[in-house]
């Protein structure tokens, strides 16, 4: 930041010189300064989301899918400290603290030690920060980057560290675990105390020259299928705009959250559905980073669910009882409603995207990410 400063202040410096013999030097050391501005880093995580959950938006979708337009693309090893099989919470914190914990823990390493989180460190430097997510956002992956607790159950004392937190755009649920709490504490008024922008019922009326917090569900907002329209695409639109009105680089995590819960329930409409939400909010993304390429964007998944797989597709003949198969259709399959141990990929474009190409463990995108920030 110091020497985006100092450079910023040489060319003002320089343009005051109006020499024309200048111009090739002014012009230079305004693309310096460009190339030495702090990088915005937009995570989005699809949990639950693997490669047959990323396949079905290319066979249920009407335009092609955003995920064609990256050109970087690797995969990461979900496993956690304790299990081969994973859960969110030990996957989101390893993204968040660049370390392998335990399942269920949130924050935490594998000896339950507090570990600053990416979301944090960017803080100290002057970084914007924000996050969204379809359930409450004392869930898992969203609280995995700015609480730290032993189990991912302990919603109320997340619900206090995320007003302590000091993040400032925040959408998603869990209204109950900040008004209806056992401790009688209304954190809503902590909020407010805090001077944020607070809304409980929507995310119509964004205050610039605040924090905001939509917290817009008594627990996780409804799913695709029960007709939760377009918030994740709109709260990622107002995201972008309020971090874009300022100066500050910004960290955003951006969470499609219930690709998993279709997996959970063995719902094939449901996950298609859900991928096709992400991948429309990918869209919004992907045309940001286009318009502001000092940014890096990540994609990917804390895990898979469901062990799903996309295949041929059968109807019953009516007239002789026996299955045909349908050659322009597809299905979608399911192994397992729990979480399997698939590689999951990883989607990077826009400054550094080169860096997230390969095979490695889910921690590394944490170094990966801070390696392009410190511009390695």
């Amino acid at each position: 930041m110091r020497k985006f400063i100092l450079l910023g202040s040489v060319v003002q410096l320089l343009w005051s010189c109006t020499s024309p013999s200048k111009v090739v030097d002014q012009q230079k050391l305004q693309q310096e300064v460009k190339e030495n501005q702090p990088v915005n880093v937009i995570l989005m995580i699809g949990d639950g989301m693997g490669v047959p959950q990323i396949s079905t938006a290319f066979y249920f979708n009407d335009q092609q899918s955003n995920f064609e337009r990256f050109k970087h693309i690797g995969f990461h090893k979900s496993s956690s400290t304790s299990h081969w099989i994973t859960d969110s919470a030990a996957g989101a914190t390893a993204f968040s603290i660049g370390e392998k914990t335990y399942k269920r823990a949130i924050g935490v390493d594998r000896d339950s030690l507090p570990k600053e989180t990416i979301l944090e460190r960017l803080q100290k430097e002057g970084y914007k920060t924000g996050l969204i997510s379809l359930t409450s956002i004392t869930h898992a992956t969203p609280a995995s980057f700015y609480a730290h607790v032993k189990d991912r159950d302990l919603h109320e004392d997340i619900a206090k560290q995320l007003v302590s937190g000091n993040i400032d755009f925040i959408a998603g649920g869990g209204k109950k675990f900040f008004n209806k709490r056992q401790d009688g504490e209304d954190l809503f008024k902590a909020f407010l105390d805090r001077d944020y922008h607070l809304d409980t019922l929507s995310f119509s009326n964004m205050q610039r020259s605040k924090r905001n917090a939509f917290i817009i569900a008594d627990d996780g907002l409804p799913s695709k299928i029960e007709g939760r329209g377009h918030f994740l695409k709109e709260a990622t639109d107002r995201a972008l705009d309020y971090f874009t009105a300022g100066n500050e680089p910004f960290f955003m995590m951006i969470e499609g959250s219930y690709i998993d819960w279709g997996g959970h329930a063995e719902n094939d409409r449901m996950v298609i559905e859900e991928v096709n939400d992400f991948d429309m909010t990918l869209g919004v993304v992907l045309d940001y980073v286009e318009k502001h390429p000092n940014t890096l964007l990540v994609v990917t998944a804390d895990h898979e669910t469901g062990g799903v797989s996309v295949g041929k597709f059968y109807e019953t003949d009516e007239e002789t009882g026996k299955k045909v198969e349908v050659p322009q259709k597809v299905g979608v399959y399911f192994n397992t409603d729990q979480h399997s141990g698939e590689l999951i990929p990883v989607f990077a474009k826009g400054k550094g995207a080169e860096n997230f190409q390969g095979i490695y463990e889910n921690s590394e995108i944490y170094h990966h990410i801070m390696k392009v920030l410190q511009g390695e």
